[in-house]
């Protein structure tokens, strides 16, 4: 257990005050453009400090790099699950937005005017004539590269976050409780470590009704959703890089299903795989999985790999 502490008091300290004294001030001054490339890089490199936060902790507690939780098992007994967490985060965000907009279909817009507007204005405050193609044209190129690319165009920053939260912290939390509450306070504390970066604006914007808790709140459930998701595949993989591939999957296209929606919608409900219904998807497919495992445990074959020393 003090491992654990240890691992969440460097993860949590070092992104917080690199939270608040960098990407809060750049968010500040480019508040009136809305959101600048400088602090778009600069939240995308806090996903490091989860892996930062395991590498410190295994120097200090002298638990050396045994059992890193990064290579596979042997692909024939690995490579389905691989793939399902390459394509499975597609699927299932195209799933939840086909939910939503059936069930919302005055929210569908086919021309994507939001979309096109949204990226007008922010070529117009960057100072670039621009010339769109059709939000059509846009739309399957942005879900093409998406699919097949954006799990290994993401991989950096996703395993950054994935081998502290799946590739230590769930494994450790395994060999100490049952799997139910280890997915449940792994997604939590995933969730609350955004905390900041969700008062910002991050997934749930700004003013809504309960700001920044009611945000914050929402960020903790969709993090034990994913958790449990990404945390199968680790399981399953032996390998942490299978929930990095799923994560960057899901980072690629999360907004990808709000390009035909109107201005407005809520990302509490949908269509964006943080709401509720444009979510339904990953949250089936979550009870599903941790069914799975808790039958595992209960018969005893359950196997989640170690990490580093007990």
């Amino acid at each position: 257990m003090k491992r654990i502490l240890i691992f969440l008091g460097i993860t949590f300290a070092l992104s917080w005050i690199y939270e608040f004294a960098v990407v809060y001030p750049l968010a500040s001054s480019n508040a009136s453009q809305g959101a600048s490339v400088e602090t778009t890089f600069a939240i995308g490199a806090v996903m490091f400090f989860p892996a930062i936060g395991v590498v410190l902790t295994r120097l200090i507690t002298r638990e050396g790099f045994k059992n890193c939780v990064i290579k596979p098992y042997p692909w024939r007994r690995s490579l389905r699950w691989f793939l399902v967490a390459w394509f499975g985060p597609s699927l299932l965000i195209a799933f939840g937005a086909a939910a939503y907009f059936l069930l919302f279909p005055g929210d569908f817009d086919p021309q994507g005017a939001a979309f096109a507007a949204a990226l007008e204005s922010q070529a117009a405050s960057a100072g670039v004539a621009l010339e769109l193609p059709s939000v059509a044209v846009l739309a399957a190129i942005q879900i093409a590269v998406g699919v097949f690319l954006g799990p290994l165009l993401n991989i950096a920053t996703t395993f950054g976050e994935e081998w502290g939260w799946r590739g230590y912290l769930m494994p450790k939390l395994a060999h100490r409780m049952r799997i139910t509450p280890t997915l449940l306070i792994s997604g939590v504390v995933w969730g609350l470590w955004h905390a900041p970066i969700t008062a910002l604006s991050h997934n749930y914007g700004l003013g809504y009704p309960g700001w920044p808790v009611t945000g914050i709140l929402a960020m903790c459930a969709f993090c034990v959703v994913c958790g449990i998701f990404f945390s199968y595949v680790t399981i399953r993989t032996g390998s942490c890089l299978a929930a990095a591939f799923g994560h960057g999957a899901l980072n690629a296209l999360a907004g990808a299903s709000t390009i035909f929606a109107v201005a407005g919608v809520s990302p509490f409900i949908g269509p964006a795989p943080t709401g509720i219904i444009g979510g339904c998807g990953l949250i089936i497919v979550a009870v599903v999985m941790l069914a799975d495992l808790r039958k595992r445990e209960k018969d005893g074959t359950l196997q989640v790999p170690e990490a580093g020393l007990e």
